[in-house]
């Protein structure tokens, strides 16, 4: 269901309040995390990335950093496993890593509920069906992440946000960010199991979605 005209404003103006009012309440715990971040891991606190938003188009996604930098002796950063902190597990756990993404919710590159950003380098792997799920905003929470949230396979991710695209509603976000809160005071589906994220996603093969071994 397209979002658009007056249901739109409105899924906006709910984004604009409940983001200023988020930061405001939050602030303590996010400035106690970027003080752990800088003593524990040092500079930079924050993690800047840039994600595809509606329409592919691109942002800077802002989340507080969780992983150590450290390469192997090719060059390349070690596993996430290797590089993930104590402190920056209990983040994730908790999904405080998230809460500078109310930043990027005010400035309108993401809504509080709707298909997470993924990386850019996806984009060329995506099938068309799963393309759209870029036709609207992406959300720092969705559809996927209460269904399960890093605990799914890539398939039944797409199939739950290409759900969330199809049958979108205020009352559906209302009922996300109702079911996030649950998510994450229970601390379910943080990893995938076996990895210490979500696997990278390779692209499709027979109408498969692959994930890196």
């Amino acid at each position: 269901m397209r979002q658009q005209g007056f249901r739109r404003k409105v899924k906006r103006g709910i984004d604009v309040v409940a983001a200023a009012g988020g930061l405001c309440v939050t602030w303590p715990v996010m400035a106690g995390a970027a003080l752990a971040i800088r003593a524990t891991m040092g500079r930079p606190v924050l993690f800047r990335q840039q994600r595809p938003g509606q329409g592919g188009r691109l942002f800077t996604a802002y989340k507080f950093r969780t992983m150590r930098e450290a390469s192997g002796t090719d060059g390349r950063p070690l596993p996430d496993a290797e590089r993930l902190t104590a402190l920056g597990r209990f983040i994730r756990r908790t999904s405080i890593d998230e809460l500078p993404q109310l930043w990027n919710v005010l400035r309108g590159d993401i809504s509080l509920v709707g298909p997470r950003p993924l990386l850019v380098r996806y984009l060329p792997r995506y099938s068309a069906e799963q393309m759209r799920r870029h036709d609207v905003v992406p959300g720092i929470t969705g559809w996927a992440q209460v269904r399960g949230r890093n605990a799914t396979s890539w398939d039944e991710r797409f199939a739950h946000d290409l759900w969330y695209v199809d049958h979108w509603s205020l009352g559906l976000d209302l009922k996300i960010i109702a079911l996030t809160v649950w998510k994450v005071l229970s601390g379910d589906g943080v990893s995938r199991k076996g990895h210490a994220t979500m696997p990278e996603f390779m692209g499709n093969v027979s109408g498969r979605a692959v994930a890196a071994a």
